[in-house]
């Protein structure tokens, strides 16, 4: 078991490595991580994924562009291959895992904000049904009837895109009263989520898990009551 000091040391490294996009780094220090008896659970989350969400708010900050965000990625998915295998064989699962469908609403084809969240749903360890970006009405409808998937994802970055977002709410409910839906995208607001119909929103990649666990509580715990 590694020490916190050295454990800290292999995180903040695995930040790093992600972020500088520098692949053979990342393996070293997920091949440490492992070596040196770190939680591979934990290396993923604060080390791999931790760094992603820097590598966000870079690119909100218009330092990093989408070259660097799929350098970046590449470099998740290498450390990724190592530590995922060392998750399972730990026994370690998420606390909630569930399912979700994600896309980008029709008309809408600005799907880097979608792709960093599905990242952040692989890495844990969620199955993620991503239909991609300019998708129709009638495709999440048909994806969560077919894959009973607990969560559906709508991402749109344009006030002109975003307004189909309550009719797909609603078809969605209608087809299955027990799905939860989460919006996204840079107009999204809480009072966009209530005026909507939907049931949550993340504000960005990294809160973006921790919003549809909450929802998969909700949802057990109302099932429970029943």
């Amino acid at each position: 078991m590694a020490s916190e000091e050295k454990t800290q040391e292999i995180l903040i490294g695995l930040q790093e490595a992600v972020i500088e996009f520098d692949e053979d780094k990342t393996r070293e220090l997920a091949q440490a991580a492992i070596d040196e008896g770190v939680d591979p659970f934990r290396a993923t989350m604060e080390g791999l994924a931790e760094g992603m969400i820097r590598v966000g708010d870079l690119y909100n900050k218009k330092e990093y562009f989408v070259s660097e965000l799929l350098l970046c990625a590449d470099a998740l998915y290498a450390g990724l291959e190592l530590l995922k295998p060392a998750i399972i064989a730990s026994g370690r699962t998420s606390e909630a895992k569930g399912s979700i469908v994600l896309g980008v609403v029709e008309g809408d084809v600005h799907d880097i904000g979608k792709n960093l969240i599905k990242m952040m749903f692989d890495v844990a360890g969620w199955n993620v049904y991503d239909l991609g970006k300019d998708v129709p009405l009638e495709k999440f409808v048909e994806e969560q009837l077919r894959t009973d998937s607990d969560i559906v994802g709508l991402s749109a970055l344009m006030t002109t895109s975003m307004i189909s977002m309550p009719e797909i709410v609603k078809k969605l409910k209608e087809k299955n009263p027990k799905v939860r839906v989460m919006l996204g995208g840079a107009p999204i607001t809480a009072e966009t989520v209530e005026k909507y119909g939907a049931d949550g929103f993340a504000k960005d990649a990294g809160t973006a898990v921790d919003e549809a666990i909450k929802l998969i509580k909700m949802l057990r715990t109302e099932e429970q009551a029943k």
